[in-house]
Parts: C-alpha cells; sequence; structure tokens
C-alpha cells in the first residue's frame, strides 16, 4: 500500500519548520524536504536547523519520504527563478562537479538523519562543448562516490529523469541502472515527466519495478503535446486510478509524494485539494 507524501518545495516562502507544520495539517503521512534555499541549502543547513527539523517531525509525526537534491539554487547570487540543475554530477569543470558531488553527500548525510529512505538526483544536461558520451562517462564517474557514500549510511539515491536532461526518460534510467550495477541506485520516478516525454505512466511504472526509490506525482495536461506545468490532480489528463493500480501491481509500499512547486502562492490550497482528490487510492 501507497502512502501519500508532500513537498516543501511548494512551501518556499515559509521556513521550513513551519512548512512541515502546514503539511501535517492536511492528512499526509509524510514529508519531502527540498535540500535547496530556502530548506536545506546544505552549506548554510546548521546543527541548530537539524535539530529544529527533527523536533517538528516528531511534534506533527511525519515520515520523511525523500531528500529532494535535484536542485542547488542557493549556489548562485543571480539563480534564475525558474529551476535548473547546475552544477551538476556531469559538469565537466572539475571544482565545480565536486561540489556537486559533496552537496549530494550532505543530502544523504540529512537522509540518514531523519530516516529517509532516498534521496533524488538530477543529471543535468550536457553543456556546450561537453558531449553526450562525455557527459556519461562523467556521470558514472559521480555516481561512483556518491553511491560509495549512500551506501556507507544505508540510502538510496533515485535517478530523477526529465525531459531533456541527459537522462530524460524510463528506458535511459533503467539502462544506466543496470550499467552500473549496484542495488543502491534506482529511480526517483516523476510520472509527470514520463508523461510529458510521451510515455505511458502505467508501462513506466511496470517496467521499473523493483527499482523505485520514490514516486513523484503531479498532474499534466496533454502529454507529449502539452507542457511541463505540474498541476493539482484532477487539473490535467492523467488517470490516478491506474497509476495506482500499477504501484499496486509491482508491489511498490513507499510514498508518492505530490511534488507542487508550481504553487507557491497557494501551497496550501494546493496540498488539501492534492491530498482529497487522492485519498481514496491510499
Amino acid at each position: 500500500m501507497t502512502d501519500l507524501a508532500f513537498s516543501t518545495n511548494a512551501y518556499t516562502r515559509f521556513p521550513l519548520p513551519e512548512a512541515v507544520r502546514r503539511i501535517g495539517a492536511y492528512g499526509y503521512d509524510g514529508v519531502e524536504i527540498l535540500g535547496d534555499e530556502p530548506h536545506a541549502y546544505f552549506p548554510h543547513f546548521t546543527d541548530a536547523d537539524r535539530e529544529s527539523l527533527l523536533e517538528t517531525l516528531e511534534e506533527t509525526d511525519l515520515a520523511v519520504s525523500n531528500i529532494n537534491a535535484n536542485t542547488a539554487m542557493g549556489y548562485y547570487d543571480d539563480a534564475p527563478p525558474s529551476s535548473f540543475f547546475e552544477p551538476s554530477v556531469i559538469r565537466a569543470d572539475e571544482e565545480a562537479r565536486t561540489w556537486r558531488i559533496e552537496y549530494t553527500e550532505r543530502a544523504i548525510d540529512l537522509a540518514s538523519t531523519v530516516d529517509a529512505p532516498a534521496v533524488c538526483l538530477a543529471t543535468g544536461r550536457p553543456l556546450p562543448g561537453t558531449l553526450p558520451e562525455d557527459a556519461r562517462a562523467l556521470l558514472l564517474e559521480s555516481l561512483e562516490e556518491i553511491l560509495e557514500y549512500a551506501e556507507a549510511n544505508g540510502v538510496e539515491v533515485g535517478i530523477e529523469f526529465e525531459p531533456e536532461l541527459l537522462i530524460e526518460n524510463t528506458a535511459e534510467t533503467l539502462e544506466l541502472i543496470e550499467e552500473v550495477g549496484r542495488e543502491s541506485l534506482g529511480v526517483n520516478l516523476d510520472l509527470g515527466h514520463a508523461a510529458v516525454y510521451g510515455e505511458d505512466v502505467v508501462e513506466s511504472i511496470h517496467d521499473c519495478a523493483g527499482s523505485i526509490t520514490g514516486i513523484h506525482l503531479e498532474d499534466i495536461v496533454g502529454g507529449r503535446r502539452g507542457k511541463h506545468y505540474h498541476r493539482i490532480p484532477g487539473e490535467g489528463d492523467l488517470d490516478f486510478r491506474a497509476i495506482f493500480d500499477a504501484l499496486d501491481d509491482v508491489g511498490y509500499d513507499g510514498f508518492a509524494t505530490l511534488e507542487l512547486y508550481t504553487y507557491p502562492d497557494e501551497p496550501d490550497r494546493a496540498a488539501e485539494e492534492a491530498y482529497a482528490a487522492l485519498k481514496e487510492y491510499v
């Protein structure tokens, strides 16, 4: 049976403890922690911040579904308003790539502290001057170090594919997992991303059976013909009954995390309406 969680990345106008408390008010069993500004940007995330988070989790009785380490907007003084993935684990610049590896290791530290099963990691895009085959070699090198650290801490790493990234679909993710050949590497399966790429989301779930470290949920309008814009369930075209049936079919018993960062002006509405739309399935 799948449980529902909600990501704090919808609550970027609130401090982390308040975001967790607000999510806890709507019936969720879990919360995903944004591993970035303004919540847990690791170079600035202090021991006091960790203690405050632990106290809030105990107060709300929420489990942590995942540490979302896809972005690191806090790295930049002038980051653009939309999320991007630099510096990435495929960056040719050695210093920047090392920074990202170490940043991911700090996400693993937090996952271990709060008993989260996994962290998610996006590959980023090959930048001009870096051939895709060279970017893949850098990805494999980065993952070797990250996974060694994750295994020592009892945490899994889920690659989150996304259209236009180096790893952008289900097949490429599964190929990477097979090539790496370590049980600590899986897929953080964002079903909206699968839909936007043009995949059948139920087939994607079945293909990923046994390798899913976490699920991200949002509604999407139009699939490949639409826009990559995360919507509250019921406002798009995804069949959530079929999604949860497929998760049951493959024996997935982890969290399905609502990722609705597109509602920073009304995160409470997004959390409340998303839970109401999906509670019958869990």
